[in-house]
């Protein structure tokens, strides 16, 4: 398994390294905070990010898209962590589109995939009840109707939910509310009557929603996969999406220590460096370390996923440790930034502040390095 980048991959990192900071700075995520905007991403950014290809990154090419893998989309939300790009990625590509293209009918992808790929379309996963991630402990309730089902209960923490055109819906179809058996997944056009959203606006300044589901009618071609056995291919989505996640969480990582090491180069206290400090080359060198390990382990996981041969077994195993470590990596590094900075870092002038908000938000969606700690134990029969 290469642990390094292709002559590909390389080309695409470098092109997606120079949108970023010219076309997606920090500063545009400042100026979005600063002016509240409703949308909470930059709708031209986006259009000219569909118009680079990143809408169909995974997707294969029968259905519009690119094929390139999730090795290739992978590259690009690292560049996008380096520069805190809010934008549909995650929610709507690494989310939805995955969860279509592995669990949808075949015309179901036909009709919303070349969307998504087109920037047409808005997709978010309605997955969460609680304040922390429990794919299984479901109560929205989706009851038999007819021909169709009744949806009925709430979701939080709903990625980009208050601008999403049609919400993947996770219910409970039979069973208990903590069962991984009787759950269903479902396509539900966000503006159906009974539907409620209202948005959060979140510490990081991403954008997220609380979504009630009030007797919301929904018709039998609305299931996505089986009905009841939905939780296997919620899964495997739910580890592609941590995959990149990870990815995305080791470009800010990366760009922290970055600035860290530039902090340390020119800031001077009784006329010195502060980088010629030993107790602070110390703990650069700690970090390092620890950040060649997440790049190895995200390389690892991504490659992992576009390789064939690799079981459910591996890819749910990698998912975990690749989000458990960047999790407690990208905590502490963001921590260093502040306190590396001394006093000007808790100022809002500087940008090392919007890592560290960005660093509490991702670590816990998804799964927190406790979460997945437990899970990989799991896996393993621990």
């Amino acid at each position: 398994m290469a642990l390094v980048l292709n002559e590909d991959q390389q080309l695409l990192k470098d092109s997606a390294q120079s949108f970023c900071q010219q076309l997606a700075p920090v500063s545009l995520l400042r100026r979005l905070r600063d002016s509240k905007d409703e949308t909470g991403f930059d709708r031209d950014v986006w259009k000219q990010m569909v118009d680079l290809g990143w809408a169909g990154m995974a997707i294969p090419e029968a259905y519009g898209g690119y094929g390139f893998g999730y090795g290739g989309l992978g590259v690009v939300l690292e560049e996008t962590g380096r520069t805190l790009v809010s934008s549909p990625l995650i929610s709507t590509v690494l989310l939805a589109a995955t969860a279509i293209n592995e669990l949808g009918s075949e015309e179901q992808k036909q009709e919303l995939l070349p969307k998504i790929v087109a920037g047409e379309l808005l997709v978010a996963l309605a997955l969460d009840e609680n304040s922390s991630h429990a794919p299984s402990r479901i109560g929205t309730k989706a009851e038999k109707s007819g021909d169709g089902f009744i949806l009925s209960g709430a979701k939080t923490f709903v990625l980009d939910g208050h601008v999403a055109q049609k919400l993947i819906v996770v219910a409970r179809s039979s069973g208990e509310i903590d069962s991984r058996q009787g759950l269903s997944l479902f396509l539900v056009d966000a503006g159906l009557e009974g539907i409620a959203i209202s948005r959060t606006h979140m510490v990081d300044c991403r954008n997220a929603a609380k979504i009630e589901f009030s007797q919301v009618e929904v018709a039998a071609d609305a299931l996505l996969g089986e009905v009841d056995a939905g939780f296997d291919g919620l899964d495997k989505v739910l580890d592609i999406a941590r995959i990149g996640l990870a990815a995305e969480m080791l470009g800010s990582i990366q760009e922290v220590f970055e600035r860290i090491l530039d902090f340390l180069k020119t800031r001077e206290q009784f006329g010195i460096l502060i980088g010629s400090f030993q107790g602070l080359q110390h703990r650069a060198a700690t970090m390092y370390s620890e950040i060649e390990l997440c790049k190895s382990v995200v390389r690892a996981a991504l490659a992992g996923l576009d390789d064939s041969g690799k079981s459910r077994q591996d890819i749910a195993e990698l998912a975990s440790i690749a989000k458990a470590k960047l999790s407690e990596v990208f905590f502490e590094v963001s921590n260093e930034g502040i306190q590396m900075h001394g006093g000007i870092g808790m100022t809002d002038e500087f940008d090392i502040g919007f890592f560290l908000k960005r660093a509490r938000v991702a670590q816990h969606f998804l799964g927190d390095a406790s979460f997945h700690r437990d899970r990989y134990a799991s896996l393993n029969n621990f």
